[in-house]
């Protein structure tokens, strides 16, 4: 399907992985609409005006609203002499103003560069030196958060520090968004080429720094089509999306989909599981996104006011590992939805899709799901199937803003390395069993914690669980169970050990070190920061090892 890529400059400058055969299949087949969101935004303004297309909690936005507005935005990009394939930055909750950045972006052709909230002065100053950005949009404050200072910090140590503006807010010196959208609209409307890049989004950097992805208009919008036509959604549905719209699911169903496929998104800022179920409620969503902590939050809820809520049909969960257990529990709770487990990366946004129907219950629990317009790879594979993942799809990402990131990231064939482990089951389906970086390797042995995290989160003692490796003198590796108790459950080590023998684990797969904790830590999108675990295990081997 996608051969292995050279490389152009795009209309902006920017250098990206390009397949020119790829492409033109592409728009043949209608995996990229060769159109851009402001193409898609000027169709339904004209078409339906009135109709809301986003509710920023319960603030309802219409197609004529975001519309208008952004064009504001296009004018004030304009007026300061923004160029195609410049870079515009934003550091924001999820607020209707990001859908507003995002289209004013589409329509003058400069690139959005969506930063998490939770990021601080030291990866803020990477990301906005790498990506030279223009303009930064901030929050005056969030959560108790002073952005307006830290920006004021960063700026001596960047090479050119953006113009920083304010949303929702005030700060000394620096334009309001609101005042911006005063001013006068773009008046002369740009030719922006579908295949010059769009998005520049950092990878998480949990492993070594962050590395910036380039998508392109047709790249990152291909997601959105594929998905869409697999869960039959349309016009009458209504997307649920409390992921960060800074994180790529996030983006791909709050920012972009509504105007790609016609079906609005209801977001919140703040993840409250009470207030998330009111909101799918009033709004009769169909269709709801998430990672693992969403679905569990969500499901707790639900279950303590003894809710089925009727109108949701799907549930895609994704960004972390999802144990079988939770998405048997969601659909039972859930009688007319389809939970199903889901596999990507900022590189590649959606891999596989759920079934189509709950007959296929099971494969939606026991795989990360069915491969969706994506080719995949086994390579370096035991016996058993499993090993890394490679992939290549037509919403695969241009590559990387820093050209040597690209040089080990893809084979010669143009698969992307996803640094994940896994194997192929039922003939389409995949099951991913861990990062390449997880594997613990026990006296020789590899070890997936995955397999580990799945036995023990079925335990009704366990909310949430993160098995990493841990130095051994004697084994190389150890294996460390961080436990979240259930609310009020007492479990020790002995109780992880009969988990895993009652499941018939191998004994070399039982943990040897179990530390209790309140929380995990996790990126914005869910993700466990085993990183930060790793480094706690290993603190711990030290402080005994000193103390003998």
């Amino acid at each position: 399907m996608i051969g292995a890529a050279g490389f152009r400059r795009d209309t902006g400058g920017w250098q990206t992985r390009w397949d020119p055969e790829r492409a033109r299949r592409a728009v043949r087949d209608g995996d990229w609409s060769n159109r851009t969101i402001a193409d898609f935004a000027a169709d339904r303004v004209a078409a339906t005006p009135d109709r809301v297309l986003l509710f920023d909690g319960d603030h309802a936005l219409t197609c004529r609203d975001l519309h208008d507005r952004a064009c504001r935005l296009a004018g004030y990009f304009d007026a300061i002499g923004l160029a195609p394939g410049q870079v515009v930055s934003f550091q924001l909750p999820n607020w209707w103003e990001c859908s507003v950045i995002n289209l004013a972006a589409a329509m003058t052709g400069v690139v959005v560069n969506p930063i998490v909230p939770i990021n601080r002065d030291a990866e803020v100053t990477f990301m906005l030196g790498e990506s030279r950005s223009r303009l930064m949009f901030v929050p005056a404050t969030f959560r108790g958060f002073d952005y307006a200072a830290m920006m004021a910090r960063i700026a001596p140590d960047l090479p050119a520090a953006p113009e920083v503006i304010i949303v929702r807010g005030a700060a000394e010196g620096c334009p309001t968004f609101d005042a911006i959208l005063a001013g006068e609209p773009l008046t002369t409307a740009r030719q922006v080429d579908p295949d010059a890049v769009k998005l520049l989004m950092y990878t998480s950097g949990t492993t070594g720094r962050p590395k910036g992805v380039l998508h392109s208009h047709n790249s990152i919008g291909a997601d959105s089509i594929k998905m869409a036509a697999a869960m039959a959604l349309g016009a009458s549905d209504v997307t649920f999306s409390p992921s960060p719209v800074t994180h790529v699911s996030g983006f791909l169903w709050a920012l972009n989909g509504p105007w790609i496929i016609d079906v609005p998104a209801v977001t919140v800022d703040i993840w409250e599981p009470e207030r998330a179920l009111d909101l799918v409620k009033a709004h009769r969503c169909t269709f709801m996104l998430g990672a693992t902590p969403f679905l569990q939050d969500f499901l707790a809820v639900a279950r303590v006011r003894n809710e089925a809520v009727p109108s949701l049909r799907y549930f895609l969960c994704g960004g972390a590992s999802v144990p079988p257990e939770l998405i048997l529990d969601a659909a039972r709770q859930f009688p007319n939805c389809i939970p199903f487990r889901t596999f990507g990366a900022t590189e590649v946004p959606t891999m596989t899709a759920g079934p189509a129907s709950r007959d296929g219950l099971r494969l939606a629990a026991e795989t990360d799901g069915r491969l969706l317009h994506c080719e995949v790879k086994i390579v370096d594979a035991g016996p058993d199937g499993e090993g890394e993942i490679l992939a290549r799809e037509l919403s695969m990402a241009l590559g990387y803003a820093r050209p040597e990131d690209n040089e080990d990231a893809y084979d010669d064939e143009g698969f992307f390395r996803t640094g994940d482990l896994g194997r192929l089951v039922e003939g389409d389906h995949i099951v991913c069993t861990g990062r390449k970086k997880d594997l613990i390797i026990r006296a020789g042995e590899n070890i997936s914690a995955r397999e580990i995290e799945d036995v023990l989160f079925a335990s009704p003692l366990i909310a949430e669980v993160a098995v990493v490796s841990m130095p051994s003198r004697r084994t190389g590796e150890a294996i460390c169970a961080f436990i979240v108790p259930a609310d009020d459950a007492s479990i020790d080590l002995g109780d992880v050990i009969d988990l895993v023998s009652a499941a018939g684990l191998a004994r070399q797969k039982t943990p040897e070190h179990l530390m209790l904790v309140r929380d995990l830590p996790k990126t914005a999108s869910g993700k466990v920061r085993k990183d930060q675990l790793r480094l706690i295990a290993a603190g711990e081997v030290l402080e005994k090892e000193q103390a003998s």
